[in-house]
């Protein structure tokens, strides 16, 4: 009789088969594999009204896929990555611990996703290890503004730099980046709570509604908070290989973004069930991202695979559907190839 592990690689072996039948035409088998998942990659992203940058990386056998891998895109909240890998290298300097405790004021409770700026401050009390997991695992701004304060985001850019990483530009709190997007003016605005802010948006939409949608259009333009593919790739692959910091460090950051859970329907949302992803989501208009390293079973090794986004129309839903059809046909090649 055959074991259920044998009958889930049949079943998966057909499954990939009609996958790549639907999605390719006009194939020879002569054409490198690699070809072939991109090929199927292309299909899935033809519909897409936007744009769309793809990097995929096997981190065992090195074979890699890049499709508008060299240009720049916003990070959204991907840019929590590097942010915790700066976090991660001043600890390891002894600047600050992950048993550090900061007391959290209305003024560190700032706009978008999270639990932070909903809680009554002052009266909370959190360790930097757990802004971690909140700027991590639920992608709370208001911790990963407090964290940004605390390394400095000059400093953020110049150890990616001494990383060889020249593509990944952090350049704005949570805070700003919104009110950036938004088309209101950081200085006038930064100070005031979730709550009070919500009152003077709805006025000053109501006054200048054109201004909401110009500054809408310019954010996607602007070379600030944004990254290439290929860039985030390459630090994922630093993290996983060690190749920066120190062991510990890097296996703390992977541990963390395996806790992930936003993102639900995008990198994991057709894999398998039970298949780990260590990764990071990012929204923010028309940019819906997601960016980490798929762990394949059986000992078949790791995939790093980054996908951006922006200018995208038809809602959300639809652009984390074309992330989870990517991620699953690079699961489906990766698997049955090694």
């Amino acid at each position: 009789m055959m074991d259920t592990k044998g009958l889930k690689k049949i079943l998966f072996f057909i499954g990939l088969i009609l996958f790549f039948t639907l999605h390719t035409s006009g194939l020879t088998y002569s054409q490198e594999k690699i070809t072939r998942l991109e090929n199927v990659i292309k299909n899935i992203i033809k519909p897409v009204k936007g744009e769309i940058g793809i990097a995929i990386k096997h981190l065992e056998t090195k074979e890699e896929l890049y499709i508008n891998g060299d240009e720049f895109f916003p990070m959204a909240s991907v840019f929590k990555i590097p942010i915790l890998v700066e976090v991660m290298a001043q600890i390891k300097e002894g600047k600050m611990s992950l048993e550090d405790e900061y007391s959290i004021t209305p003024y560190d409770q700032h706009l978008g996703s999270g639990i932070l700026s909903d809680l009554k401050a002052p009266g909370i009390k959190l360790s930097l290890e757990n802004l971690i997991n909140l700027m991590m695992m639920i992608s709370d701004n208001s911790a990963t503004d407090i964290l940004l304060s605390k390394v400095g985001i000059e400093n953020v850019n110049k150890r990616l730099r001494e990383y060889g990483i020249k593509n990944i530009i952090i350049s704005r709190s949570c805070q700003h980046l919104i009110l950036d997007y938004l088309g209101l003016d950081y200085e006038k605005y930064k100070n005031l709570s979730p709550q009070e802010f919500s009152k003077f948006y709805r006025k000053e939409r109501e006054k200048n509604p054109k201004a909401f949608e110009e500054a809408r259009k310019r954010f996607s333009l602007e070379m600030k908070d944004v990254a290439t593919p290929r860039a985030m790739n390459t630090l994922l692959e630093k993290i996983f290989r060690h190749e920066i910091l120190d062991e510990e460090s890097c296996d703390f950051i992977i541990s963390t973004m395996l806790k992930c859970q936003t993102g639900e329907r995008r990198i994991k949302g057709k894999l398998p069930a039970g298949i780990k992803v260590a990764h990071k989501t990012g929204t923010i208009g028309g940019t819906i991202n997601d960016s980490g390293i798929i762990f394949l079973p059986d000992n078949l090794g790791h995939i790093a695979i980054t996908v951006f986004s922006k200018n995208t129309q038809g809602g959300i839903e639809k652009i984390e559907n074309i992330i989870a059809e990517i991620a699953q046909a690079t699961y489906f090649y990766f698997y049955f190839t090694r």
